[in-house]
């Protein structure tokens, strides 16, 4: 009897692009097996009043037969997206796949046969992408380096990774905001574990996507993300990642170049400013004519390269500097960070649970809250409370009276770091609203910590839902009103509060003592 195929997801970071309807499209067609689930992460800041192009994207899949669920990341960046994406997946295998990509007919199928040979010390496979380049003239820069992706090394363009290995890792390190580097950094973390990557024979179509003339100097962002792999790896990283070195050391000589020209040029010192400026019109001109050469050379590339030439070098350099600063002040831990904040949801979880309670009177603590939130204080960690508080769209409470409820709940169990409540309905949309994830991500953004150094303590599925969208931790502690399915899908549950407060300390690196 030949052994079951592996089990995989696919997880897709989005922003809305059309393209995303595109790539549902193919995945829907393959002729291999389809996906266990198809996770697509809005990572858009705030949610669309009208039609929404990923509602719309998912509803379309649905209809040709994918099983596709989609959340919402706050806008976050591809590495917090794809975590929200993986968190919600329970296969052996999950792929992910940018929303810019095409999947051949054959692209499932040779996946799986990757998976399937895959040794068991194999984490991650990567698959081969093919950009098409246009035909009957020379590539843009913009072109070039988008074809450059056909040969970078772990790129989670199409890349599947074992869940076992995103899990003793942690997922990606959500302190790269951007699409850059924070594939290279998850790939040197599950090799430094133990685990292996391999290249694979299934492979996925990036076609390049539009860009405006200053796309390009935009991309000098990722210096500064250069800068943060040389804190977490070394500076040796870019050989164990496969990176080239890029040109920052040019950049760095035309920079200082201009910098001189001007400085003795206010000082007075005319030879020293024109040797000055003449090299930095001549280091410019060169790097002006390796970006035209190869292209097309018409008016507007050469006008394009022509004005980010000059603009590229001070940008690549700022951006490096500035992150090198910030990172020898306060040089990064080692992802996940340790918690320093716990929020709490209030109704079914601190205090009993009283349907639209407007009244302070009623307020009544679940056994053991006070105890619970004193050790959290004890150990030196923040706290937060999120709150749900529908009853003011449906007209059955007003804010005041949601204000009221809270002070009598801080007045019996310890004041709070940050109160966060939504008055908001279920029927309109809304990004705060729990399961979204606004609340978690101004309850951070209010206590000054990472949203990944918070954990949320909560009695219902929409709690741990929103813990995930935002990447922080999550326990639920099952009440009443807790539904059999949302414990079964919790990534962690504890019996009591007083157990859920044993997690969070042991996560904030305090142990589980009283």
């Amino acid at each position: 009897m030949s052994p079951a195929a592996p089990r995989f997801s696919v997880v897709v970071p989005t922003v809305g692009r059309p393209s995303l309807d595109v790539l549902l499209t193919t995945l829907a067609a393959q002729r291999g097996p389809a996906p266990e689930l198809v996770v697509v992460v809005d990572d858009r800041r705030g949610r669309d009043t009208g039609e929404d192009p990923c509602e719309l994207a998912c509803e379309r899949a649905r209809a040709a037969g994918l099983p596709v669920r989609l959340v919402r990341s706050g806008g976050r960046g591809p590495a917090a997206a794809r975590n929200a994406g993986w968190r919600r997946t329970a296969s052996e295998w999950v792929a992910f796949v940018d929303d810019d990509v095409e999947l051949p007919p054959e692209w499932s199928e040779l996946l799986v046969a990757d998976l399937s040979a895959a040794a068991e010390r194999v984490g991650g496979v990567q698959g081969r992408i093919t950009v098409p380049l246009p035909s009957g003239r020379r590539p843009t820069d913009w072109e070039r380096g988008t074809a450059g992706l056909a040969d970078a090394a772990w790129i989670t363009a199409d890349m599947a990774y074992r869940r076992a290995a995103l899990e003793q890792v942690a997922g990606f390190d959500e302190r790269f905001p951007r699409a850059f580097r924070e594939d290279a950094d998850l790939a040197l973390r599950v090799l430094g574990a133990g685990w292996e990557l391999v290249r694979g024979e299934h492979g996925a179509v990036h076609p390049v996507r539009p860009s405006d003339d200053l796309a390009s100097l935009r991309q000098q962002r990722g210096n500064a993300d250069d800068a943060t792999m040389t804190a977490l790896h070394g500076a040796a990283w870019r050989e164990r990642a496969r990176s080239a070195v890029g040109r920052l050391p040019g950049h760095v000589a035309t920079t200082a170049a201009a910098a001189t020209a001007v400085v003795a040029g206010l000082a007075g010192r005319r030879r020293t400013a024109a040797v000055a400026a003449l090299t930095w019109a001549g280091l410019t001109a060169e790097f002006s004519y390796r970006r035209i050469a190869p292209g097309p050379r018409d008016a507007a590339e050469v006008r394009r390269m022509l004005v980010t030439s000059v603009a590229i070098p001070p940008a690549a350099v700022w951006h490096r500097v500035r992150a090198e600063l910030r990172w020898r002040r306060h040089p990064p831990a080692p992802w996940p960070p340790p918690v320093r904040a716990v929020l709490f949801d209030r109704d079914g979880t601190l205090v009993h649970d009283v349907p639209y309670n407007g009244d302070p009177d009623l307020v009544e603590p679940v056994d053991g809250a006070a105890q619970a939130l004193a050790r959290v204080r004890a150990a030196g960690l923040r706290t937060g409370l999120v709150t749900n508080q529908s009853g003011v769209a449906r007209g059955l409470l007003t804010p005041e009276q949601v204000d009221a409820v809270n002070s009598r709940v801080a007045g019996l169990l310890g004041g709070f770091d940050t109160v966060q409540s939504c008055p908001d309905g279920p029927d309109a949309p809304s990004a705060r609203r729990k399961p979204e994830p606004g609340m978690v991500l101004d309850a951070a953004r209010e206590l000054g910590v990472l949203p990944a150094e918070c954990l949320l303590v909560g009695d219902i599925g929409a709690d741990v839902e929103a813990a995930l969208s935002a990447g922080a931790r999550a326990v639920l502690v099952p009440a009443p009103a807790t539904r059999p399915e949302e414990v079964e899908a919790a990534p962690v549950v504890a019996a009591t509060l007083a157990g859920a407060v044993d997690l969070a300390l042991a996560a904030a690196g305090r142990g589980t003592a009283s």
